[in-house]
């Protein structure tokens, strides 16, 4: 599949079938593509906690429960997808790697990060999740653990309390199209996206002067 096609195509999917398996080598796949993503230091600090099995998925959910009441149909469309993976970003490996001689941060500041390259980094390998996912002819979406959850979630699979949680992919077959009333709000015209030169120098509408 051609990128411009894999992007073009690119939905969150909310209605997973719970029937149709997505095999452990698929994801081995997805996540080797993965690591072409780019990465601070190519720090690389970044791990997925695959949940395959049923009993693992359902102690994620009961992990992420924020309440009693009965799951709405966004959490029956979601958790009937056949594989999560927790994109889990590594702190200390960044603080390490850019205490080493051709870096030479050693005094491991985090004022020098005012942009926490391990999440961002963490968020392209789950974007190429995303798009591998495509190309691979299976339904993903990308979603967040609650803030108060994430202890809960560390806990349950003996994550390192270092890590930090920036979100989860849901692996799958689509099982019903569901579009998402925010898709109304329609895309950003590019002239309000693209600035050249200046801020608020559009693109599409030059100045003048």
């Amino acid at each position: 599949m051609e990128l411009l096609d894999a992007v073009s195509r690119r939905r969150m999917v909310r209605r997973f079938d719970p029937d149709r398996e997505v095999p452990l080598d698929t994801v081995v796949d997805l996540v080797r593509l993965a690591q072409r993503a780019p990465s601070a230091g190519h720090t690389q600090g970044w791990d997925v906690l695959a949940l395959l099995d049923p009993a693992d998925r359902e102690r994620f959910w009961e992990a992420t429960r924020e309440t009693d009441r009965e799951p709405d149909a966004w959490l029956r469309g979601v958790s009937a997808a056949p594989v999560l993976l927790l994109m889990l970003a590594d702190p200390t490996a960044y603080l390490d790697r850019y205490a080493e001689p051709d870096k030479g941060w050693t005094d491991r500041s985090l004022e020098r990060w005012p942009i926490p390259y391990w999440d961002t980094d963490t968020a392209m390998a789950a974007m190429i999740l995303l798009l591998g996912a495509v190309d691979a002819g299976l339904g993903a979406l990308f979603f967040g653990v609650p803030a108060a959850r994430h202890d809960a979630v560390r806990t349950a699979y003996a994550v390192p309390p270092d890590r930090r949680v920036v979100g989860v992919v849901a692996l799958g077959h689509e099982a019903e199209r569901v579009r998402s009333p925010s898709l109304a709000r329609g895309r950003r015209p590019i002239g309000d996206v693209l600035h050249v030169g200046r801020f608020g120098e559009s693109a599409a509408a030059p100045s003048d002067g």
